[in-house]
């Protein structure tokens, strides 16, 4: 029941990132001049290059956590 919880509660996230807007200045000016669809496959690809990195280092601390957790 829990796994199943947080499947949900991490779709749910997912979810959320989809409609994230991720651009500095530079790249929402780039963007402007590119078009709506470029726009939204630049807006797009900057989330998928931020959560990697973030899903890989809280999969690490996690397994991390719950290896620590019994010693203490």
């Amino acid at each position: 029941m829990r796994l199943v919880r947080w499947t949900l509660f991490s779709l749910f996230l997912l979810q959320l990132s989809i409609t994230a807007e991720a651009q500095c200045s530079i790249c929402t000016k780039t963007a402007q001049q590119m078009g709506e669809k470029p726009a939204k496959a630049l807006n797009s690809g900057i989330i998928y290059l931020a959560a990697t990195p973030l899903a890989l280092m809280g999969i690490i601390g996690y397994r991390w956590w719950k290896s620590n957790r019994d010693m203490f």
